[in-house]
């Protein structure tokens, strides 16, 4: 089986390529820069998905699925530049490879930010009924995370187009974590407090890597008649067996990576605690930087954010381990 894979030279999108290549399929590595090293066997293709589609001698051939991993992450940078990369960018590459296997690794922050995510069930996410912006979302992100999904869910019908599996997985993390852990450790105070809405009393799923991984690799082969026919995408929310405690969690992980740190409530009100990121994002916008706190932030942290995983069990067959940060020394 022949896949591209995008954002090859990130955290998930290089998670997947060496997952696949281990398994031997053909895997065509995409993304603006190459790896720092590629599996073997594994041809790299340099892409800047803001320039549109792939055409003409440009196009590297068919494949069979695609994996799109590519992304503008975070509370950083502008909204147009997000919107370019995360909703412009996926169809860029939909057109690319319009009747191949489509696999959207998309985002768990597609839920609605304001309110607590309780086992939530994915038809509890964007869809093609609810429009492009269903939720007031608190950044970028989980906005132009749920426009591409929209999309996607629009062009899904289309008889012409190959199906779509939508994947949502949550804090993923793992070894060469580039997100999650320098959020986590950039925001400690005096190398040993971190403070987290609510004490980060609230329970939370992860998703490690390699169960992202797995979770690509199911979507690639299950069996989609149903939405093949109905002209709608599989949907998956994608996270380790349970929730864990987030204070807890976050400090076992610290402590796994040397780091005595306890985790304390944010010592102000919750409405000047929120200005106060309002005014942190604004001046992080002109600085070109992501700020250290955001709304966005707050508000997910300080809420439940867990997900109904019988998707992923019953129609990809993935029985997702415990979560583990076994290891997270040397991530």
């Amino acid at each position: 089986m022949r896949v591209a894979v995008t954002g090859a030279s990130g955290f998930v999108g290089g998670a997947v390529v060496r997952d696949l290549a281990a398994r031997g399929y053909d895997v065509l590595a995409c993304s603006r820069r190459a790896p720092a090293v590629l599996p073997a066997g594994v041809r790299h293709l340099a892409w800047d998905l803001r320039a549109g589609p792939l055409q003409g001698a440009a196009h590297p051939g068919d494949v069979d699925g695609v994996v799109h991993c590519a992304a503008v992450v975070g509370d950083g940078g502008s909204n147009s530049a997000a919107w370019v990369v995360n909703v412009e960018g996926t169809r860029a590459v939909r057109a690319t490879f319009a009747k191949a296997r489509f696999v959207q690794v998309s985002s768990g922050s597609v839920y609605d930010p304001t309110t607590p995510s309780v086992r939530i069930h994915e038809d509890q996410g964007p869809t093609a009924e609810r429009g492009v912006r269903p939720f007031g979302y608190l950044n970028a992100y989980g906005a132009t995370k749920a426009a591409a999904e929209y999309w996607l869910a629009v062009d899904a019908a289309r008889p012409d187009r190959g199906p779509v599996v939508v994947l949502r997985p949550h804090a993923v993390y793992g070894p060469g974590d580039t997100t999650l852990l320098p959020r986590i450790e950039g925001a400690l105070v005096a190398g040993r407090w971190l403070p987290l809405p609510g004490g980060g009393e609230a329970m939370h799923h992860l998703t490690h890597v390699t169960t992202l991984a797995a979770s690509v690799r199911a979507a690639l082969t299950a069996d989609l008649s149903p939405e093949v026919v109905a002209g709608v995408p599989l949907v998956a929310n994608v996270a380790d067996a349970e929730p864990v405690l987030l204070r807890q969690i976050v400090e076992l992980l610290m402590l796994a990576r040397g780091r005595n740190v306890r985790v304390v409530p944010v010592p102000v009100p919750e409405r000047t605690a929120l200005r106060a990121a309002a005014l942190a994002e604004r001046a992080a916008a002109l600085a070109g930087k992501e700020p250290r706190l955001s709304r966005y932030s707050l508000s997910h942290l300080a809420m439940e954010r867990t997900y109904d995983l019988t998707v992923l069990r019953d129609r990809l067959g993935v029985e997702p381990p415990e979560t583990s940060i076994l290891g997270a020394g040397f991530w």
